[in-house]
């Protein structure tokens, strides 16, 4: 098993990560983890609740205090306002209190919509996260960020609110779909483009889909180190910790765009990181080499490039009410190079250029490393 301890000024929060294949099956023995609460509200959607509900649930229960299970539907619609209502009258209902403990067993979007619900819950308790994709496990599961989306944008309602215990099993990755596992890929490249061209190498290295699960126990812990190492110095966004959003400004509003119905959070990710190293070429601050190796590693995990056709207009209203955009200047995470980033601000009016990629030149940018 790898631990890896992340800590924040919450204040001096410290937290543990653990990484093992087949933690699952040892929950009951984590009394380090789970015996100071006096309730459990395992949240979950319905596929991963059908797979793997009823043996997390039977292990809580070994601790003799009551486990209540609320399901949702699974997906990005679940983030909603009118889900957190339902999940904390449900908790109220159950008799939860500051001692119980919300453990959240899914994707992203179950650990967003439960960690939000933690945060706010009786003014916050405690969560834990028990992610079962891969993008869950390198990215969102980290760092105590928090939301659901609104009808204009996703994410514009949420909390920092760090969890009290991450339990990664690389096992679960087994029970994925391709397109999901591929889904978690982006992120993972994301991880390689900003910090580590050692692992963006690595990736392009796999010749078999086994060789790639056989050592995700590594590549997880790497990304989540790498994470780590941002998070503890910048818990709430106000510097470095943006270059953890590489490929999300563009990524963010295709999502949106086409109501997160046509491309995934991985998928749309993949092109807003392809589209902003062909700008970033184009302005000078990145080697075409670079954005050669990105496409290359990309279509190696049939991740998607090309921008979709959407009307300007459109664009414009969800790009102009992105949280990066302050005072008028988007903060934009570029890629000089294979494992390294930096964040150039680029004055608002200026940013619809990404969609445009004939537009030239969009400078004025100012790097902000």
């Amino acid at each position: 098993m790898q631990t890896l301890s992340c800590t924040t000024g919450q204040p001096d929060h410290r937290y543990f990560v653990y990484i093992e294949k087949g933690i699952t099956d040892l929950l009951y023995e984590r009394e380090d983890v789970f015996g100071d609460y006096d309730h459990f509200v395992l949240i979950t959607d319905k596929k991963v609740g059908k797979l793997h509900g009823g043996k997390v649930r039977r292990q809580l229960q070994s601790f003799n205090s009551p486990v209540t299970q609320i399901t949702v539907d699974q997906g990005e619609n679940s983030k909603k306002l009118e889900n957190v209502q339902k999940i904390v009258e449900k908790m109220v209902d159950v008799g939860a209190t500051r001692r119980s403990v919300i453990v959240a067993l899914g994707g992203g979007v179950v650990g967003d919509l439960a960690g939000f619900c933690a945060s706010i819950y009786m003014r916050g308790i405690d969560v834990i996260h028990l992610p079962t994709t891969l993008l869950a496990q390198v990215d969102s599961s980290i760092g105590g960020k928090t939301g659901v989306d609104l009808e204009s944008g996703k994410n514009l309602v949420g909390t920092f609110h760090q969890p009290k215990a991450v339990i990664v099993d690389p096992l679960l990755l087994e029970t994925l779909p391709d397109d999901i596992l591929a889904d978690g890929m982006a992120e993972v490249i994301k991880y390689g483009c900003i910090s580590s061209s050692k692992l963006f190498v690595r990736l392009l290295g796999y010749e078999y889909h086994e060789d790639l699960l056989e050592d995700m126990e590594d590549i997880i812990a790497k990304c989540i180190q790498i994470k780590i190492n941002v998070v503890e110095k910048d818990e709430k966004e106000g510097g470095i910790r943006r270059i953890l959003n590489f490929g999300h400004t563009i990524g963010h509003v295709i999502e949106t765009y086409f109501q997160y119905e046509k491309y995934t959070h991985g998928e749309a990710v993949a092109i807003g990181m392809y589209q902003i190293t062909k700008m970033s070429v184009r302005e000078g601050i990145t080697d075409q080499s670079s954005l050669e190796n990105l496409k290359l590693v990309l279509d190696t995990y049939g991740l998607p490039t090309e921008m979709p056709e959407m009307d300007l207009d459109g664009i414009k209203e969800v790009l102009f009410r992105d949280k990066k955009i302050e005072s008028d200047i988007l903060h934009l995470c570029v890629m000089p190079r294979i494992g390294k980033a930096e964040i150039v601000k680029m004055k608002r009016e200026k940013a619809m250029a990404l969609f445009q990629p004939d537009l030239d030149p969009i400078q004025e940018t100012t790097p902000n490393a």
